[in-house]
């Protein structure tokens, strides 16, 4: 009814919007269950949200929706959601086990996820679409609140010796990945998906089959596989391919 007395374009306008502010709430409200100590719900949440970030810019791009206000807005909401929330749940977790060390672990991912979204801001115009710089802060979120809910298949005993170092040790790694140059792939790239689309239907069906069958195990194999891809991709493909851009330009200036 209330979308029924606005103009179309209007109305579209405010979906992707509504989509962010959704990514918003949901991490304000695992915010709210992080603090009364129920961490795996606040570890859904943000998976969650990381569901409505990625919704919005879709929304924002068929529709045809993109404006400045938006992006400024998902910024301040990937913040809560992916900054705040996920620094804060692995404070009151584990992490509060460290004292100091895990307070400043906490704060320096937030910190960085800050730095890595006004970076992006910046960068955004300029570089190139195939291919992230730096750490996506879903993607070290989600990491985190992947590891929240794999737990649940580690034995306990475990919980505040080897987790709890291999979490303080994550966080670290995660805000440093944020912060350099290590390039990720955007998975934004599609010619390669026109190319070969039964291909990579078939691919994306049988991943989706086997994280949904073990979620908690698979889907933190997943994101853990995304994190040491970066590396891979920016020491082994990125590297060879500026060395063969160099030999070539050195051929032509000789020829």
């Amino acid at each position: 009814m209330f979308e029924e007395d606005l103009p179309r374009h209007k109305s579209v306008y405010l979906l992707p919007n509504l989509l962010t502010t959704a990514s918003l709430f949901t991490g304000f409200l695992g915010l709210t269950w992080a603090i009364q100590g129920d961490i795996a719900s606040c570890a859904l949440c943000i998976l969650a949200s990381c569901v409505f970030d990625g919704l919005d810019g879709k929304v924002a791009r068929i529709t045809n929706t993109q404006s400045e206000f938006g992006v400024q807005l998902d910024s301040l909401a990937d913040l809560v959601a992916f900054g705040v929330v996920p620094a804060v749940m692995s404070y009151l977790w584990l992490l509060h086990d460290f004292g100091r060390l895990g307070l400043m672990a906490a704060f320096l991912f937030m910190a960085c996820g800050a730095l890595r979204l006004a970076r992006f801001n910046v960068q955004a115009a300029t570089t190139s679409k195939k291919h992230f710089v730096g750490l996506p802060i879903p993607a070290a979120a989600c990491t985190l609140a992947t590891l929240v809910l794999f737990t649940d298949y580690v034995p306990q005993e475990y919980l505040h010796s080897v987790i709890s170092v291999g979490t303080l040790v994550l966080v670290y790694v995660l805000s440093f990945f944020m912060v350099s140059t290590i390039r990720f792939y955007s998975f934004k790239e599609i010619s390669a998906f026109k190319a070969h689309p039964f291909s990579w239907m078939v691919t994306a069906i049988l991943i989706f089959s086997l994280i949904a069958s073990r979620p908690k195990v698979l889907g933190f194999v997943f994101f853990l596989g995304y994190l040491v891809s970066g590396p891979l991709y920016t020491l082994f493909l990125l590297s060879r391919r500026s060395k063969r851009l160099l030999r070539d330009s050195s051929k032509k200036e000789l020829g």
